[in-house]
């Protein structure tokens, strides 16, 4: 048996002329727990993906480099190639059938039948299930992770962290299982669960199987992990023994970027500081599935632009779709000293709050209706305006609506054939412009920008930026921008929250240290202070 169980040699990969992945190395031992870490878009579940043979890469021009199990050159094309080698996963999102028990979940696709009479005479097509030995095996698999529930129990109700361990009982109940994917784990468990599961992944290292941990959690990887690699912008930046290394070091590692702010966003916090608070947000709770915020406080001061940055799945993004009444949220919220009623999209709009939403295409744009159409439509449906009445008939004043599509096309640099040209036509970085004219047609008082830059090329990227400075510098502009990209946010705003774990993290001035951006995005910078560590 080879002293490396996995082996991913200069591993790169494109998506649309966008290089994703440049020349990533990895080797994992068996019996290693290698801890990978990387802000959103380093570039991880793409090299997970690649890894488990995911039709996504092979549908997109697949990727270059070599993958090496035991020291054997391999060609991984499908999942079930992945699984056939001794490649598992434990995926973030429950991939468990409700209504089936813990052995049906385990045993999916991998039955045990065992023959009859009638079998025996017409094939073995008709043997029927051995549930005595997939219980077995599936007790075996649950007794190693210690967990004393039976086998013989209904997924559907279950906690959370037992969800977590079925999943990882399915993987270990495979006989040829070398390498074992963790994609961050303990997101969703309790600080209990979370270790009970740190525990077990040290106990199956000790079986020989290599595992690979995805995760954010920084004190976790300094807990379990072996060797740590650490990827920023789709390239290896480090990876390093785990006695080499600390926690300060990881979090530099991985936001540490060079920061071109654009000319004259210098922060200036004392500006702000005396300046009227024009949104105040208070213990706001917003259910949004994967982005649920868990009591915001926040004040954003007029005319400035205020950062929210955060990981995945840690609630930033909740909070401006909360506060447009698009999911279901709670707490205290005024807009100039005005009390907001929640979950009302009609009075948030009215209140003076426009969004720009993350999902471009599926929120954000009628994609086959003209440019002008898309961008007077809200201001049409919620203010009345670009309407003319003719006696007690009312229609769409196509001049206004012409005119002021075409000065919007001017401002905001949209590059289109005219204002009659559908929108699906255009760039991504073009149809984001086309977002923004809409949101500034209603003339806010805040504008709400989620994701700004997301599916778009790096110059169009920058355009999109300029353009949000622009308004905020030229116009006065108060401006929220939600961004998993934190480089951006340290571009153009004047202070920055960072979210973790559905709450403030903390806000910092964007010339803050790489260290503490790293520590609060990972949620471990007020642990540490606590500790009188930093």
């Amino acid at each position: 048996m080879s002293n490396v169980a996995l082996e991913m040699k200069n591993i790169e990969k494109e998506y649309f002329n966008n290089k994703v992945l440049k020349g990533i190395d990895l080797k994992i031992k068996p019996g290693e727990i290698h801890a990978i870490l990387g802000e959103n878009g380093a570039g991880k579940s793409t090299l997970m993906n690649i890894l488990f043979g995911m039709p996504v890469i092979h549908s997109t021009g697949g990727y270059t480099g070599d993958i090496l199990i035991d020291g054997k050159k391999v060609d991984i094309k499908s999942p079930k190639e992945a699984m056939d080698l001794g490649i598992g996963m434990v995926h973030q999102e429950f991939m468990l059938i409700p209504g089936f028990t813990i052995t049906e979940n385990v045993k999916l696709n991998r039955e045990k039948s065992k023959s009859n009479l009638i079998s025996k005479i017409l094939g073995e097509k008709l043997e029927t299930l051995d549930v005595k030995s997939m219980n077995q095996d599936t007790r075996k698999a649950l007794d190693k992770l210690e967990m004393d529930i039976e086998e013989w129990s209904m997924v559907e109700g279950l906690p959370v962290g037992y969800k977590q361990f079925i999943e990882i009982a399915r993987e270990i109940d495979k006989s040829n299982i070398k390498v074992l994917v963790f994609d961050e784990p303990t997101a969703v468990l309790t600080e209990s669960e979370a270790e009970n599961l740190l525990s077990a992944m040290k106990k199956l290292a000790t079986d020989g199987i290599a595992i690979v941990f995805i995760t954010h959690r920084l004190e976790e990887v300094m807990m379990v992990s072996d060797n740590i690699t650490i990827l920023r912008d789709g390239e290896l930046v480090a990876s390093k023994p785990k006695k080499d290394t600390n926690i300060i070091e990881l979090a530099q590692l991985m936001v540490g970027r060079k920061i071109e702010k654009i000319a004259n966003a210098e922060s200036n916090e004392e500006e702000f500081k005396n300046k009227k608070v024009i949104l105040s947000i208070k213990n706001f709770e917003v259910d949004m599935p994967g982005e649920t915020a868990k009591g915001i406080n926040l004040e954003v001061r007029k005319g400035e632009i205020l950062g929210i940055g955060g990981l995945a799945g840690q609630g930033k993004i909740g909070i401006a779709n909360g506060l447009m009444g698009l999911y279901e949220s709670s707490g205290e919220v005024t807009i100039n000293n005005k009390k907001l009623n929640l979950n009302d999209t009609t009075e948030s709009l009215n209140k003076g709050l426009s969004f720009v939403s993350e999902d471009r295409r599926g929120v954000g744009l009628l994609l086959d209706t003209s440019i002008e159409m898309n961008i007077v439509l809200t201001a049409i449906q919620m203010q009345g305006r670009y309407i003319s009445k003719i006696g007690p008939f009312t229609q769409k004043s196509k001049k206004e609506i012409r005119s002021h599509a075409l000065k919007m096309i001017k401002d905001l640099d949209i590059r289109c054939r005219g204002p009659e040209q559908i929108t699906r036509r255009l760039s991504g970085g073009n149809q984001q412009k086309v977002c923004i004219a809409r949101a500034l047609t209603l003339k806010p008082d805040i504008l709400l920008v989620s994701e700004p830059t997301r599916g778009i090329d790096i110059g169009a990227k920058k355009l999109v930026l300029d353009l949000l400075y622009k308004l905020n510098k030229e116009l006065g502009m108060t401006i929220i921008m939600t961004s998993s990209e934190l480089a951006e946010l340290r571009t153009i705003c004047h202070r920055i929250a960072i979210i973790a774990e559905g709450k403030v993290e903390g806000i910092l001035s964007p010339d803050e240290s790489d260290v503490t951006f790293g520590l609060m995005m990972a949620g471990e910078y007020n642990k540490i202070n606590k500790k009188g560590a930093l």
